[in-house]
């Protein structure tokens, strides 16, 4: 059987400004009150295999590909952006690409060395999640810190109890992360939660790409257009089927739930001014600035 071929999927919000709810095809603000206070958010969909081509910068307005996710619904429909209308990438700006109930990533899982040790995971906030092209926000003494890509698992349904025979099936596909980190605060906090779950130490995106052969992946940070050495998701310890499964062993997953599977090249400081990109093969470059926090 033919494999089917990747698909893209984005969460993105339109630049131009909504129209008044009268103007709306859809349930205004006075009806829903859920959407009242929120920005929008639709979702998009490219099937074309050149990213940078014209097809590739032409998308389609879909549902939302994480059904019964209420942080992951769609806008009310306007005009324009209905399901199955389609619109430029040059008129949307890509947003991470889920609203994440958990974000997990993977302890020392560089390789056998961590492969030796038991599984462990650490918590990074859903307050730490931002999107392609904002800003990483540096805190006055912070000390040392430093990016890490990450092939990232984005989860498409709840899931528990996973097996290795089934944990593709709780996987909507993968994105970029960025695990941002601070090492002095890594040292002194045994949980990690302070030096990782920082407001904006988790970029993601900028899209989602389906169908994945995410088994030997170039997997690398470009530090102000510097390349920095590589390395590959082969290189990991722990893969992603079973990282799903010890997860769900404790713990049950939700739609839009980002998982990050560890970080196996090379990194640098970052200090505001700077520029990080973030780079997964198959998927692309997440790009961020790097600013002092206010």
């Amino acid at each position: 059987m033919t494999p089917a071929p990747p698909r893209r999927i984005a969460r993105v919000r339109p630049l131009a400004t909504a129209p008044s709810p009268s103007a709306s095809s859809g349930p205004s603000p006075d009806t829903d009150p859920d959407q009242a206070q929120l920005p929008e958010q639709f979702f998009v969909a490219n099937d074309a295999s050149d990213f940078a081509g014209i097809a590739g910068r032409t998308w389609t307005v879909v549902e939302s590909p994480f059904p019964g996710s209420r942080a992951n619904a769609g806008s009310p429909q306007r005009q324009g952006w209905e399901p199955g209308a389609e619109v430029s990438e040059d008129s949307f700006t890509f947003l991470a690409p889920s609203v994440a109930a958990n974000v997990l990533g993977m302890a020392h899982n560089t390789g056998q060395a961590g492969r030796d040790l038991p599984a462990q995971a650490f918590h990074k906030a859903a307050t730490s999640v931002i999107g392609p092209g904002e800003a990483i926000e540096l805190p006055a003494g912070i000390g040392l810190v430093e990016p890490e890509a990450e092939l990232t698992v984005v989860v498409g349904r709840t899931a528990k109890n996973l097996t290795l025979g089934n944990a593709r099936t709780a996987v909507l596909g993968y994105t970029i992360g960025n695990d941002v980190t601070a090492r002095k605060l890594q040292k002194s906090d045994e949980l990690w939660l302070s030096a990782k779950s920082q407001d904006t130490f988790t970029p993601a995106g900028p899209w989602i790409v389906t169908e994945l052969d995410h088994a030997d992946l170039p997997v690398g940070v470009v530090h102000n257009g510097t390349e920095l050495p590589a390395a590959s998701t082969a290189d990991l310890g722990w893969k992603v089927d079973e990282i799903l499964v010890y997860l769900t062993s404790f713990m049950t997953l939700h739609p839009g739930d980002l998982v990050l599977t560890g970080f196996p090249a090379a990194s640098a400081g970052i200090q505001p001014g700077d520029t990080v990109t973030c780079r997964v093969g198959g998927i692309g470059e997440l790009s961020n600035p790097v600013t002092a926090a206010s």
